[in-house]
């Protein structure tokens, strides 16, 4: 049986992007806070994040592929039951920035704060 930290390696970008969109929209966010919240966190522009979407990149490609935000440290907080700062395995820890950057959008935080200026 594969570990959680395999399982989250092998999803791909493309299966859970629909779902961030999803989970921001009915919060009233929009599509361009969410591509600009990515392309904080990840450097991907909205050509590029749409050719991970297209090649169906796994998240270990995704994040092998970003230049992460040097600022991606201030990301603290808990996200689904793990304490972001705490998680020991690198590509885990990614993944769940970017949920926890998701979250916050949806909950209405402002860019100002989600972008950790």
């Amino acid at each position: 049986m594969k570990t959680h930290d395999e399982r989250i390696a092998e999803m791909t970008f493309a299966t859970v992007y629909p779902l961030y969109l999803t989970k921001i929209e009915k919060k009233g966010r929009t599509k361009e806070e969410l591509l600009q919240v990515i392309e904080w966190l990840t450097g991907f522009n909205n050509k590029k994040l749409q050719e991970q979407i297209d090649k169906k990149t796994t998240f270990e490609t995704f994040f092998q592929n970003a230049t992460l935000n040097p600022k991606a440290h201030l990301i603290t907080g808990v996200i689904c039951g793990y304490r972001v700062e705490e998680i020991a395995n690198p590509l885990t820890q990614k993944v769940r920035y970017l949920d926890k950057l998701i979250d916050e959008l949806a909950k209405g935080k402002t860019m100002e704060k989600i972008l950790r200026k």
